[in-house]
């Protein structure tokens, strides 16, 4: 990864922490985009405790790095700042930008390419309530590219938005999926979401709230509506995570 003290070629708006987290690629323009994230020292302690030090709220990413995949080379280092996640590149062939979430400061923001060639990365938009910190996690970007569900793992919701004018996300649902929830994935025709419930085993909320489940939703395109829950807690099945659906390719 590039930093201050070696950019490795890279552009540098503003840092170059270091930091990495998530990593998508968008083949026919041959870049990759990465995220940041933290460092283990923090996410190996309890995130109460995490909260409450100054300094290490400090050791969080603030950047995400534009590369030439093939050469696997840093291009450009983007300043977003608050812990840039999960990374969603569009899926229309000629959409190119991508959207992720900051878990610390509940922005989002998109990464494109501008009419001069030149990609940038600019806030555009806000998850939750302002001035109340939903930590988003996760997200996932329909294939149609015009609607991004949001995960927020603080107070348990899944917000949805619509995305058609990737400039300008507009709020248009949101829903309560569990007391803490992380990760969420659609079916390829959008007719089905699931989601998950843990983020880190240091940083779950505890007692009553700890709540552990794979749980599947039909969307309408109005409203998620529950069809089945899986209590991991009850079933003695640990804590579940991240999902991976393959593509239809891979089962015939």
């Amino acid at each position: 990864m590039p930093t201050d003290r070696d950019p490795r070629g890279a552009e540098i708006e503003s840092v170059a922490d270091g930091y990495g987290y998530d990593a998508r690629v968008l083949p026919r323009k041959n870049v990759m985009l990465s995220s940041s994230f933290t460092g283990w020292a923090n996410y190996m302690r309890e995130f109460g405790d995490l909260v409450q030090d100054a300094e290490a709220m400090k050791n969080f990413g603030q950047t995400m790095v534009l590369w030439d995949f093939h050469a696997r080379q840093p291009c450009k280092v983007f300043h977003v700042p608050g812990a840039p996640l999960e990374v969603r590149w569009a899926w229309g062939p000629r959409n190119n930008f991508a959207f992720t979430a900051t878990a610390l400061t509940s922005k989002l923001w998109l990464v494109f390419e501008d009419q001069d060639g030149q990609w940038r990365a600019r806030e555009v938009g806000h998850v939750g309530p302002e001035g109340q910190g939903v930590l988003p996690v996760d997200i996932s970007l329909s294939a149609d590219d015009r609607t991004l569900f949001v995960n927020a793992f603080g107070d348990g919701k899944c917000y949805v938005f619509d995305v058609s004018h990737p400039h300008h996300p507009r709020l248009v649902y949101e829903k309560v999926i569990g007391r803490q929830v992380n990760m969420v994935s659609q079916s390829w025709d959008g007719k089905r979401l699931y989601f998950t419930s843990s983020l880190l085993a240091k940083w779950d909320k505890k007692g009553e709230d700890n709540e552990q489940f794979l749980k599947g939703y039909t969307w309408d395109g109005r409203e998620l509506r529950p069809q089945f829950s899986v209590d991991f807690a009850a079933a003695r099945l640990g804590r579940p995570h991240m999902m991976a659906f393959g593509s239809a390719s891979l089962y015939n």
